[in-house]
């Protein structure tokens, strides 16, 4: 693609990344076919292309934001079909990212989105005030109908429906000794949301692990991996949440070394591979950022490097495995999740579509809630058609907008592994 930025424009190291990505496009249009939002509502502003074009009319100018640019990026999943697609090598994923933060610093939204976008960011990424958040939910529930008659009050409506009934009991520390001959040495990411809302997940990784002889060694100080305010064109708490992360891993790596960092939500698994990038410009954090980057594993890739021996009584249920956007197309783990699954026993069927978001995209199923339903029916009804016994995915986004719109049961991956390789039966198949 041509442009036209300026040499003053491009003086500036992130302009010239965004000029860099535009100019590798070649308006082949062959993401529209793979994009959601393009799929669902077929307008060329709304595929990575037309994207593209905005973003490049915006930087090219030096211009702020306005409600059209706005409109039309607020709409992207980030789910990065685009880049698995591109046979260019567009990176979408960080020019996206590059508008929201412009986005962010340049636009002044309506007040009640301003006011929902900061509570989101205020409460998500910090499990004692998600859990005290999901409690109150529940006695806003029933006004939810209420809200949805107002364009304006339809995220607090979706963040009402999306609440859990219950709330599971605060999760213990993620860490525990090998059993018998130490294999190896980990940290398991902890995060945020799953922590509260499916403790159980990593739990079951951290059982799993210990069995087959892996060490989990606590990480105190680490916390929410800075994605959801990241997608919010919060750049600089994106940044702040991923140092703290880097220097409560680099502490572990320091004291005794790790093998990897096993991370069990997709969604984190993605952010953290790209701390080399995010603090690439932060001299004292960029080479810390680096290694964590290198050592970061989704739990599905460091299962697949150790030597794992035949479940003693493998159960015998049909999976449709939903293969969760940031772990397909932001890290590229397509085939270890699925081998996994076969050799603990189960068989595994894929749905159609398998490409395209169910919606979730960490914030999108609440701030864009009507388009994350559309996508989200159409996700269920191609999984419920593979009649399988159980959903699997590795993403609890995923996870919990599948599961808000189907009567099968929703697990993760690690749960059922952990199950066939002698671990307890996961609650969701009771």
């Amino acid at each position: 693609m041509q442009t036209t930025f300026s040499l003053a424009a491009v003086a500036d190291p992130k302009i010239a990344e965004v000029e860099a990505i535009v100019r590798k496009c070649v308006h082949c249009g062959l993401c529209t076919a793979t994009c959601p939002t393009y799929v669902t509502l077929g307008n060329e502003l709304d595929s990575p292309r037309g994207r593209i074009y905005l973003i490049k009319d915006m930087f090219e100018n030096g211009r702020p934001a306005d409600r059209e640019i706005v409109t039309h990026i607020d709409r992207c999943l980030s789910c990065l079909a685009c880049t698995t697609t591109c046979p260019s090598g567009v990176d979408y994923m960080h020019l996206v990212d590059r508008a929201r933060a412009h986005i962010h610093e340049t636009y002044r939204r309506p007040l009640l989105d301003r006011l929902i976008r900061a509570v989101l960011a205020a409460v998500l990424p910090y499990p004692a005030r998600f859990r005290a958040a999901l409690v109150l939910a529940g006695l806003g529930r029933p006004f939810a109908p209420l809200f949805d008659r107002f364009a304006a009050l339809k995220p607090m409506a979706a963040m009402l429906r999306l609440a859990p009934i219950s709330v599971p009991a605060a999760a213990p520390p993620v860490a525990g000794p090998a059993q018998g001959k130490r294999r190896g040495r980990v940290a398991i990411m902890a995060g945020c949301a799953q922590s509260v809302l499916d403790p159980e997940t990593n739990a079951a990784a951290l059982s799993l692990l210990a069995r087959f002889g892996v060490e989990v060694a606590a990480a105190p100080g680490e916390g929410c991996c800075g994605a959801l305010v990241h997608h919010m064109g919060r750049e600089a708490d994106a940044r702040q949440a991923a140092r703290r992360n880097v220097a409560a891993w680099m502490r572990l790596v320091d004291e005794g070394g790790l093998d990897a960092i096993i991370v069990t939500a997709s969604g984190c698994g993605t952010t953290v591979k790209d701390y080399g990038h995010l603090l690439a410009s932060d001299s004292e954090w960029a080479a810390k950022a680096k290694r964590v980057s290198a050592l970061a594993l989704d739990v599905s890739e460091y299962l697949a490097t150790l030597d794992l021996p035949e479940p003693a009584d493998p159960p015998r249920l049909t999976v449709a495995y939903h293969a969760a956007c940031s772990l397909q197309h932001g890290q590229k783990v397509t085939a270890a999740p699925k081998a996994l699954l076969v050799r603990a026993g189960f068989t595994v069927k894929e749905p159609r579509e398998p490409h395209l978001c169910c919606g979730s995209a960490g914030t999108y199923n609440i701030l864009q809630s009507e388009i994350a339903t559309t996508l989200k029916g159409r996700k269920v009804k191609n999984l419920e058609a593979t009649r399988a016994d159980v959903i699997a995915a590795g993403n609890i986004g995923c996870l919990t907008q599948i599961g808000s719109g189907t009567g099968l049961p929703v697990v993760h991956t690690i749960k059922l592994l952990d199950w066939a390789w002698g671990g307890p039966k996961p609650k969701e198949l009771g």
